[in-house]
């Protein structure tokens, strides 16, 4: 079992703040093209065929240890489900103005790492997470008037994902990252597999000839995905959720570049301070616990 190393799992979260945008983006691109449920099947499916050969070239097998089955199944189906509302949030609302209200989540991680996992939650913590969500509200400007319930979905997501991490917390720690991903894809491929045959509405009229283009979208999305979701794990194996949950604001100032550069869409003074405000919270957190994990200096004995 590894112990808690606070700053290597907030350098691993980092990256994937970056990814998890980026992945997003992705799929906003093909939003448009391709079905939902042919969108989850083909991000699981890719993650399965990257990292099941990984798992049998390093010897491992991908047979569970006794009492993880229930564990895996439910952090997979946690992961589809937050996975499925945020590809259809991002059909109809902005990439920022989605991550921003799915930043409810690190309050909810709050809230279960400390009663359920029994995990500290500090008030420098507290109130880094409570800068970083004031920031969050400058970054989303909600209008919901002319959104409607599709601005619902992130908060759906937002609960999925806070479940999701606090069980991979539970489960990262007994299964090394690769391996439990590779169970994750083929555990995900059986469950939304089936649902694409039996139900003609998962797959849309989904069309096989999206060109190269279109393709490589497909295949970059199962790439990223998978590989932010392995820095995120690796990232639960070397700290605790509430300690991670503030840095995961970072997500928002990624999403507000990539949205400009990708789809024009270009947050106002207002939310500009919003990122600002969230980034500082996030490297405060990150200066505080990298001092923390510092062994203390030795003390001379009195004489």
């Amino acid at each position: 079992m590894n112990e808690d190393r606070p700053f290597l799992g907030i350098l691993l979260m980092l990256v994937f703040c970056v990814l998890a945008p980026l992945g997003d983006s992705v799929a906003k691109l093909l939003g448009g093209v391709v079905s939902l449920g042919v969108l989850v099947f083909a991000r699981f499916a890719i993650q399965a065929v990257m990292l099941a050969p990984m798992v049998w070239a390093s010897g491992q097998s991908l047979r569970l240890p006794p009492g993880l089955l229930g564990l895996t199944l439910t952090r997979t189906v946690l992961h589809i489900l937050g996975i499925g509302l945020m590809f259809s949030a991002l059909r109809y609302l902005p990439l920022a103005d989605a991550l921003a209200i799915v930043f409810v989540m690190p309050f909810i991680m709050l809230i279960l790492g400390h009663f359920f996992m029994g995990e500290e939650v500090g008030r420098h913590r507290m109130a880094a997470c409570a800068v970083g969500f004031l920031g969050t509200l400058l970054v989303i400007q909600p209008n919901f008037v002319d959104v409607g319930l599709p601005a619902l979905l992130p908060l759906g997501v937002a609960l999925a994902f806070a479940l999701f991490m606090m069980v991979t917390r539970r489960v990262a720690r007994a299964l090394d990252p690769i391996r439990l991903q590779a169970v994750s894809g083929i555990q995900a491929v059986l469950i939304v597999g089936p649902l694409l045959v039996l139900l003609p509405v998962a797959r849309g009229d989904f069309n096989f000839v999206l060109g190269l283009y279109g393709w490589g979208l497909v295949a970059a999305l199962g790439v990223i995905g998978t590989l932010a979701h392995l820095f995120m794990t690796w990232s639960l194996r070397f700290a605790p959720a509430s300690t991670l949950a503030p840095m995961q604001y970072l997500e928002i100032p990624v999403g507000t570049l990539l949205g400009w550069l990708i789809f024009r869409d270009l947050p106002n003074g207002l939310a500009a301070l919003g990122i600002c405000i969230t980034i500082a919270a996030g490297l405060y957190v990150i200066v505080r616990e990298r001092r923390l994990s510092q062994p203390p200096p030795d003390v001379p004995a009195a004489v």
